[in-house]
This record gives structure tokens, C-alpha cells and sequence, in this order.
């Protein structure tokens, strides 16, 4: 229960929703422009974590080989980077207020998946 009322004012407050929607668009460009499906499959991927972050997480995917890391080196260069400068940047600014605290923490748990998205799957945790 609890972890549904806070996806829900994640959702609101949060900015999961913006969240989502940039990383749905990003995907849909990556898809547009085919040589980078991969990359638009794990927007899709982040667009679901950052929707409903809380009572997820993120595990490495068996089979998950070279390509991907690879790819995850390309991806670090062109985007991840800022990606995760972002979610810093806000994860700190809304750990300054108590009532933030909750959002920062699912913000620094994005870190990760916008640093290295392929070969990660997101599951639910018990």
C-alpha cells in the first residue's frame, strides 16, 4: 500500500510523469532513426522505471553479453551522462526538504539506468 501511494505522488509531484514522456520521446526517435532501436528499447525500458520506480529495481539481464556493454559505452557518451547528471542534480535538490527525501531516493535509484541501461532488466522486489 505503501509503495503505491508513493508511485502515485512520484507520479504527481515527483515528476515521474515528465520523466516518462521525455523518455518515451527519445524512444520514439531512437526508433524513427533505426540503427538505434537498441537504444529506444531501453528508453522504453527507463520510461517504465521512471514511471513507477518505487517497489522496482534493476538486475543485470542473463545473456546480456559484449553487444551490450558495448552499446552501454556508446550510450554513457551520447546520453547517459547528462541523463545521470539530472537525476543528481534533482535527487539532491529534493532531498533538501524532508518531504522530498522519498523522491531524491528514487531519483538517485535512476542513476544507474540512465548510466548503463542495456543488459538491465527492471523487476519487481518482494
Amino acid at each position: 500500500m505503501i509503495r503505491f501511494l508513493l508511485n502515485l505522488l512520484w507520479l504527481v509531484f515527483g515528476g515521474g510523469l515528465v520523466l516518462a514522456v521525455g523518455y518515451g520521446v527519445a524512444a520514439l526517435i531512437c526508433f524513427v532513426l533505426v540503427v538505434t532501436i537498441p537504444f529506444g528499447v531501453a528508453s522504453l525500458r527507463l520510461a517504465s522505471y521512471a514511471l513507477w520506480p518505487f517497489g522496482r529495481t534493476l538486475v543485470p539481464k542473463p545473456g546480456a553479453g559484449v553487444p551490450s556493454g558495448l552499446a552501454n559505452v556508446l550510450w554513457v557518451v551520447l546520453a547517459g551522462w547528462w541523463l545521470a547528471l539530472s537525476h543528481i542534480l534533482a535527487g539532491v535538490a529534493l532531498c533538501v526538504t524532508i518531504i522530498g527525501i522519498p523522491f531524491g531516493v528514487a531519483n538517485f535509484k535512476l542513476v544507474p539506468a540512465a548510466l548503463w541501461p542495456l543488459g538491465q532488466e527492471v523487476v519487481e522486489t518482494p
